[in-house]
């Protein structure tokens, strides 16, 4: 069975081409989001509309409380259960791909390279001694595989343990899903890539962003919240303590993630198995073939 999963830097459309080739195709979405999954926070997590939502049905999205974790390991999980229920009604089951080692971990298996490094996180454990981040270590996995005496090789499975969740040594050996990924990725020029993230980042703060985030701070979410550090979020919450104007807000929010566009496009640029259509003219119709023909 092939799956076609749709890949690409942030901005540039995947959702609605996902959206569309679903109806074109009777299928349903699979997103592969890390921040989609939580809910209520639906601003700078582009989730799809309500109109999307009632017309195409989307697995992997908004199901956890964003006061709670949630790790590639979980995803893959879920997201494995839905393409095989997906499969057993006769629809078609399209991978909606933003989060990089989400899409590679559901379509290769894990992988301990896929794993991003987590400057932040690195900071934090380097402040702690031996015996504290040997017990770091342990409290998320009692039997890691790693050398106990060796803070970098233990910072670096806890960041591993954090993203893809326990245990350690199910990630040293990948484990394919029973369905053959059809890999599509949308591209464009940088500079339209640019304006795009430019003109999302606005609207998203004329939407209602800030009030969207101080709601989930008065719900009792905390600003440490997985959700609450993504893109969007993060530099809301910088203009929430004083730091940034609303007017300077937007600006912030582009310029994070055209960095971001840019890490996707090069991890998947890397990767033979995409074929890249651009966003103009509409690549539907090119994509449609594409598909059709895989089957």
């Amino acid at each position: 069975m092939q799956v076609p999963v749709i890949v690409g830097p942030t901005g540039i459309g995947k959702s609605d081409l996902a959206y569309r080739l679903a109806l074109a195709l009777d299928g349903e979405i699979v997103v592969a989001d890390s921040k989609q999954v939580y809910q209520r926070l639906d601003i700078a997590t582009n989730k799809p509309s309500r109109e999307q939502r009632a017309r195409v049905r989307y697995h992997m999205i908004d199901f956890i409380d964003p006061a709670y974790g949630f790790n590639a390991a979980q995803y893959v999980q879920g997201a494995r259960a839905a393409i095989a229920d997906i499969a057993t009604r006769g629809r078609t089951a399209i991978v909606e791909g933003g989060t990089m080692l989400y899409v590679d971990a559901l379509c290769d298996g894990f992988s301990l390279t896929g794993v991003p490094p987590n400057p932040e996180l690195r900071s934090e454990l380097a402040a702690l001694d031996l015996s504290a981040l040997r017990e770091r270590l342990l409290a998320l996995d009692a039997d890691p595989g790693v050398e106990l005496q060796n803070p970098v090789r233990m910072i670096r499975a806890i960041e591993i343990l954090r993203a893809a969740g326990p245990p350690l040594r199910r990630l040293r050996t990948r484990t394919p899903p029973p369905w053959d990924a059809l890999r599509i990725g949308l591209t464009a020029p940088i500079e339209v890539i640019d304006r795009m993230l430019d003109e999302r980042s606005r609207q998203q703060v004329e939407r209602g962003l800030v009030s969207e985030t101080r709601s989930a701070l008065a719900a009792g979410v905390p600003e440490s919240a997985s959700v609450l550090t993504g893109i969007g979020y993060a530099d809301t919450l910088v203009h929430i303590h004083g730091d940034l104007t609303l007017e300077e807000l937007p600006l912030a929010m582009a310029r994070s993630n055209r960095r971001y566009a840019r890490r996707q496009l090069r991890w998947w640029r890397h990767d033979p198995r995409v074929r890249w259509f651009e966003i103009e003219p509409d690549p539907l119709p090119a994509i449609l073939n594409y598909v059709k023909g895989a089957a």
